[in-house]
């Protein structure tokens, strides 16, 4: 009961901040005439303040809306908004409420699940002797799911994407349910909602991987080459993921009557077009670069999203949850267009990896790394663009440290998991064969 009367005060905590940021962005950004200044916010690739106003101008006067170059949404994206664009600020917030309540929902779910594995491995003695202090208690885990949600409500990257009016909202959500379908073992929703996902930002494919590692486990099914049970429930589950993605897909030519929407939606993704600033890592890099090298680049940054995906399944094939959250990070960090709501999504896993923070190495540092860099967006922007005293070098070397920060994060959060898995099943006092106190070091 507790636990609902807070997430019911955050889901009214979150318009309110979100109220207050708008006052702010109507009076002090609006009257400047920049519409291009919450690049930091989301991205140029989903700000409906100015892209989907485009495209709706442009569909209401008969004319494909994919004609223009500022629109580059999914259909579905528009259509939703020709209907509601009079409450889109309502859809924003009821969005992010849906997402945390989705996310409230698949990690009560998914800590039923660690606890009863937890209990069978130590009734089966898989677990060292001296690790008790390393087991997660009831109590631990108890409050987890209500944490997700509020760090998700009340996350200041997630009221900024709303304030923003970025389109990464409904992905957020789209994410969310997905990750919830596939907790609740509902192998036709959660290749449903991982469809829907990979059609409006296409980087969501590579959570297929996690998503059946999990769905395996659930069905008891091994993850073994040579296993004909193996192969049959893959192909099930990619054959729905295939058909839910053709079913959207031709629902969207239905709806337009033409496929302009494909090269002006993942091609604008894949190629990279368009350079305005963001908090990504490609656009200054591609700004100063020969035109004659840039296609063998963008493949080679394209690739960064997709290229961990098999090394880390087969890593954390036992763990798959924890692979999703590595991918979401990755994902975050590598896109092309990353608006500050993608970072939102990923750490508001960060309370589900509680039980870790006795191993992680530099949180403090790296909190405080990304804390500043958040403050220093702002910051450095107005100097570059308003008063003319700094250029862009300073706003890119913000944005470097900000994804340098993210990859320390993540990479530390996986150090520290490896570590706490190893010393469960070897024990916390390891010793040499002389006897002597050993160190544990992952290489």
């Amino acid at each position: 009961m507790c636990s609902g009367w807070l997430l019911a005060l955050g889901g009214m905590l979150s318009p309110i901040l979100w109220v207050i940021f708008l006052e702010y962005f109507e009076t002090a950004v609006l009257p400047s005439g920049d519409l291009s200044l919450p690049t930091f916010w989301g991205s140029n690739a989903g700000v409906l303040s100015v892209s989907v106003v485009e495209g709706l101008a442009l569909l209401d006067l008969g004319v494909s809306p994919y004609s223009g170059a500022i629109f580059h949404e999914t259909p579905l994206i528009i259509y939703l908004f020709h209907f509601l664009i009079e409450y889109a600020e309502l859809v924003f917030m009821i969005t992010d409420v849906l997402t945390a309540v989705a996310l409230y929902l698949a990690i009560q779910d998914f800590n039923k699940v660690v606890f009863k594995k937890q209990k069978l491995l130590i009734e089966l003695d898989k677990y060292a002797p001296d690790v008790a202090e390393l087991i997660q208690t009831p109590m631990e885990m108890h409050y987890i799911p209500l944490k997700v949600a509020l760090f998700y409500l009340l996350n200041p990257y997630t009221v900024m994407s709303c304030v923003a009016k970025s389109t990464c909202a409904i992905n957020n959500s789209v994410i969310a349910f997905f990750i919830l379908a596939t907790i609740k073992g509902s192998a036709f929703l959660s290749a449903v909602f991982l469809a829907l996902a990979t059609y409006q930002s296409l980087y969501p494919l590579t959570l297929f991987a996690p998503a059946l590692l999990y769905l395996l486990q659930r069905q008891f099914i091994p993850v073994k080459l040579k296993s004909k049970s193996f192969w049959l429930y893959t192909m099930q589950y990619a054959s729905l993921y295939l058909c839910s993605l053709v079913v959207i897909i031709c629902l969207s030519f239905f709806l337009l009557n033409s496929w302009d929407f494909i090269p002006s939606v993942y091609g604008f993704i894949l190629s990279v077009p368009d350079l305005t600033p963001n908090i990504g890592l490609f656009w200054y890099f591609f700004a100063e670069m020969f035109e004659h090298f840039s296609l063998f680049f963008v493949c080679v940054f394209q690739i960064n999203v997709f290229f961990y995906t098999i090394p880390l399944a087969i890593k954390l094939k036992e763990h798959p949850v924890f692979f999703l959250f590595v991918q979401l990070a990755i994902i975050s960090i590598f896109k092309s267009y990353p608006t500050v709501g993608d970072v939102a999504l990923y750490m508001a896993f960060l309370p589900v990896w509680s039980h870790l923070y006795r191993f992680l190495r530099n949180i403090f540092i790296l909190s405080c790394v990304l804390i500043f860099c958040s403050f220093l967006f702002p910051v450095l922007w107005h100097l570059w663009i308003y008063a003319g005293s700094a250029n862009s070098n300073f706003y890119y070397a913000i944005t470097l440290t900000f994804n340098i920060g993210q990859i320390l994060l993540v990479s530390d959060y996986f150090y520290a998991f490896l570590r706490r898995e190893y010393y469960l099943t070897h024990g916390l006092h390891l010793t040499r064969q002389d006897g002597t106190e050993a160190m544990l070091v992952l290489k």
